[in-house]
């Protein structure tokens, strides 16, 4: 079984990590490779990342409210690089009627508050191929 490598990203002006910070710990925890940017990433600086770091798969934290235009912009990029066809999972604030939004849009799957680890981890495994 291949070692999935996600790439766990804080993009725009959100200063709060803790969650992204425990999802990296547990991911890790779980058997896979977890490469976290840190704060105030732009687009542009994350897809670089994912390319230089051949991610698997790319992880959004976002609570700043500006999901859907971050989420947008990734996508355009990740095309313009050719990497669309990496799953995008994001989790944060993102009212319900957004997450169904960013999913038509290409993103992978939306995390809410309260999601189990267990769950998450089960579905980067899912989306990343790796059943």
């Amino acid at each position: 079984m291949k070692r999935i490598r996600i790439l766990v990203a804080k993009p725009g002006l959100d200063g709060h990590d803790r969650g992204a910070k425990v999802v990296s710990m547990a991911l890790r925890d779980a058997g896979m490779e977890v490469i976290y940017t840190g704060l105030r990433q732009s687009p542009s600086d994350i897809v670089n990342a994912a390319l230089q770091e051949d991610a698997d798969v790319i992880g959004l934290s976002i609570l700043s409210g500006a999901h859907m235009r971050i989420c947008e912009r990734i996508l355009e990029l990740m095309k313009e690089k050719g990497i669309a066809e990496k799953p995008v999972v994001v989790g944060g604030i993102i009212p319900h009627g957004d997450a169904e939004k960013l999913k038509k849009k290409g993103i992978a799957e939306v995390f809410g508050p309260g999601t189990s680890l267990n769950h998450l981890e089960k579905r980067i495994r899912e989306v990343a191929g790796d059943k």
